[in-house]
């Protein structure tokens, strides 16, 4: 390789690691990107989950509301995010021939299936309208703050402008606001999960690690909706790509970063051969667990990150019918549908899972991306009626998850999955499952550890670790760009640009945004 010295070199071709050399190889600052596996985008990409099947779903991260329309439009990416109808969907359990639906085209429809459901949930039905109202007021004032640097915790208050709404999101745990403002356990429950994606917690949990979950889900672009990527997630990923190979950035597949230095070196190996790059700095798109192992401090210091759910995914011949006849499928599953969701159902599993046993029925959200981007199916597909599924099962640890026993419980998870499902579908949905080119059935489950394997995501935390504040606090250091942006770690030349920084985690493109803004301070200062 000719060229081994860089302004930045990139570990990791994730799609905040493509972000950060967009960026920066626009600023004119020489970049190399290095990625241990064929392809780049990391967990944002599409892949063919079946053999000889033509759909390519996003198989592992699904839907985008973190990603502000300010770095596509920077760095001018053709991304195409479609906004759905249809809000969510969520069966009741005790009585599955009704359910609440939240349409955005209809809200009286909403509001009657509220009535639907009965005991006090059409009165929830308005107490929404202003729970939603306030968690708008937190999107537009602390939204603006991604991709600038770190607020402190008194100036993203004062930007709030409310100490009661504050108090509610910010200090208190989650659910004692859901508690004190709604009273049916499907609504709560129903609102709730949006704290619990990925995050292994309780909502009465005085860690708040709910309440940050919760907030990242309802900020995104200031309205907290979450939107389909048109060609699947991979398209998001490959506009990066193209960004980042278009402003002049080396992007190296196949090279498997084997160790990091705090003076710059990166060594990796490729094909075979093992080759240094040295960097003015280091961008780390892995997990800050991954980092310090490559940093070669064993044992590793700090607490292991654990992911916290199953992913399946599923292709069907058609959708399935419910057994709630006054919604259709096509709306049902328009939107996220919730499955054995209500509060005291997702309480229970969470003490089921911290007592080591599987949740039973296990929690649930559905999403399905074909009903609004049939673009990822064949035309073939597409007029037969197939759709894809997607699946995200909550409170599943990864301290349940061993080498061992890895296999087994993928099939249990699996299992428990689709008999959750069945729980409100008036058909088995083992029944509408297509088959690959081998006769199996297309469906394909992700336990924490399988991310692991695939992905290097420690302990399969989709976030890299436990979500933080988009703020600092008061008495934080903020003499760095690094410790301003929220990228520092404990080596000065060395950023994190991935899940792992501070506002990390999803969709976003926020860690290698703030990254690369944090180094072109740092080095044109």
């Amino acid at each position: 390789m000719e060229k081994t010295e860089f302004d930045v070199v990139i570990v990791g071709g994730g799609h905040n690691g493509l972000t950060a050399a967009a960026y920066l190889a626009r600023a004119g600052k020489s970049v190399a990107v290095l990625e241990r596996e064929a392809h780049f985008g990391g967990a944002a990409v599409s892949a063919a989950a079946f053999k000889g099947v033509e759909a390519r779903l996003s198989r592992y991260s699904y839907l985008v509301s973190l990603f502000p329309e300010r770095i596509i439009r920077e760095l001018g990416l053709n991304i195409d995010l479609v906004h759905r109808r249809y809000s969510s969907y969520t069966p009741n359990p005790h009585d599955t021939a009704t359910g609440l639906l939240i349409d955005g085209g209809d809200p009286e429809a909403s509001r009657k299936s509220f009535a639907s459901v009965g005991h006090g949930a059409e009165a929830d039905f308005d107490q929404l309208d202003g729970f939603y109202a306030d968690t708008g007021k937190l999107a537009q004032a602390l939204f603006p703050t991604v991709c600038e640097p770190l607020p402190t915790r008194s100036q993203a208050r004062e930007l709030v402008g409310d100490d009661k709404l504050w108090t509610e999101f910010i200090e208190e745990p989650l659910g004692e606001v859901i508690t004190r403002r709604l009273s049916h356990d499907l609504v709560r429950g129903m609102v709730a999960t949006d704290a619990l994606i990925g995050t292994f917690t309780s909502l009465d949990d005085p860690s708040l690690d709910a309440n940050r979950c919760f907030l990242y889900h309802v900020i995104g672009n200031g309205t907290g909706d979450w939107d389909i990527p048109v060609g699947g997630m991979g398209s998001v990923s490959k506009e990066l790509e193209r960004a980042a190979r278009d402003a002049g950035a080396v992007l190296l597949p196949d090279a498997e970063v084997t160790a990091i230095s705090d003076d710059g070196r990166v060594q990796f190996q490729r094909g075979g051969t093992t080759y240094a790059f040295t960097g003015q700095r280091v961008l780390s798109n892995v997990s800050p667990w991954v980092l310090e192992g490559l940093l070669g401090n064993s044992p590793v210091s700090g607490t292991r990150p654990e992911g916290a759910q199953i992913k399946v995914n599923l292709l069907l011949s058609r959708l399935p019918k419910l057994r709630d006849q006054s919604v259709s499928p096509e709306a049902a599953f328009g939107g996220t549908f919730h499955i054995n969701e209500d509060y005291g159902q997702l309480e229970g599993a969470y003490q089921a899972a911290l007592a080591g046993a599987l949740p039973q029925p296990l929690p649930c959200e559905i999403y399905c991306h074909s009903l609004t981007d049939p673009s990822i199916l064949s035309d073939g597909l597409v007029a037969a009626g197939a759709q894809t599924l997607t699946v995200f099962g909550l409170h599943v640890p990864d301290r349940l998850v061993t080498e061992e026993n890895n296999e087994k419980l993928r099939g249990e998870l699996q299992a428990a999955v689709l008999a959750s499902l069945n729980s409100v579908l008036a058909e088995p949905i083992e029944d509408l499952l297509l088959r690959d080119a081998d006769g199996n059935p297309c469906v394909e489950a992700k336990t924490t550890l399988d991310l692991e394997h695939a992905l290097n995501m420690s302990g399969g935390n989709i976030f890299h670790g436990p979500l933080q504040w988009p703020f600092l606090e008061d008495d934080a250091p903020r003499i760095s760009p690094a410790e301003r942006w929220g990228v520092a770690t404990s080596h000065a030349n060395i950023y994190m640009c991935g899940a792992g920084a501070r506002r990390g985690g999803g969709v976003s493109g926020l860690g290698g945004h703030n990254a690369a803004m944090a180094v072109l301070e740092d080095l044109q200062g």
